[in-house]
C-alpha cells in the first residue's frame, strides 16, 4: 500500500482502529488488569501502549520530532473508563497530526526512535502493523481467559468454512 495522500490512509486506519475497539470492548472491565504471567503486559497495558505509542512516538516522528513515549503503566490511566478515554483522546490527537501531512511529508523521511531514516508513509504502515500485532495479543488473552473475541470481519472461521464450497 503506497500512501500518497493522507485522506485514504486515515479512512483505512479508522477501519483498523474500529476492529481494535471491538476487541477492547470484549475485555470485561473487571478483567482489564489480567495477564497470563507476572511481569507481562496486562490487557490494560496493551491498550495504554497502543494509545501512547501512536500519539507520542508515531505522531511525533512523522512531524520529524523525537519520540516522547514514556511507557504504558497504570499511572497513565487506571480503571476501564480512564483507560478507554485515554485510548480515544490520544487517538484523536494523533489523527489531527496525521491529517496535516501533505503528499510531500508522506514521501519525505522521518527518523525512528532507533535513529533509522524511514519514509513517513512506510512509518505509518508500520504503525498499523504494530496495532494489529497487539490486537492479536488481546485475542489470545481473551482466549486464555475463556472468552470469545469478536469475529474480525463479521464471520468466525467456522462460519466461513460452513459457508464455503466443499
Amino acid at each position: 500500500m503506497q500512501i500518497v495522500e493522507i485522506g485514504p490512509f486515515l479512512e483505512y486506519f479508522e477501519r483498523v482502529r474500529e476492529r481494535t475497539r471491538k476487541v477492547i470492548a470484549a475485555v470485561p472491565p473487571e478483567r482489564v488488569d489480567w495477564t497470563y504471567k507476572a511481569g507481562k503486559f496486562t490487557c490494560a497495558d496493551i491498550v495504554r501502549h497502543l494509545a501512547a505509542i501512536e500519539r507520542w512516538m508515531y505522531a511525533e516522528n512523522v512531524q520529524r520530532k523525537p519520540s516522547l513515549y514514556a511507557g504504558h503503566g497504570p499511572e497513565i490511566a487506571k480503571g476501564y473508563l480512564d483507560l478507554t478515554t485515554f485510548f480515544e483522546s490520544l487517538h484523536a490527537e494523533a489523527m489531527e497530526i496525521f491529517a496535516r501531512l501533505t503528499p510531500a511529508d508522506l514521501s519525505a523521511q522521518c527518523l525512528t526512535p532507533a535513529g533509522t531514516p524511514i519514509t513517513t508513509s512506510k512509518w505509518l504502515r508500520a504503525m498499523v502493523e504494530h496495532e494489529v500485532h497487539h490486537r492479536g495479543q488481546l485475542y489470545v488473552y481473551l482466549g486464555m481467559m475463556g472468552l470469545e473475541g469478536p469475529p474480525i470481519y463479521g464471520l468466525t472461521s467456522e462460519e466461513v468454512r460452513a459457508r464455503s464450497a466443499s
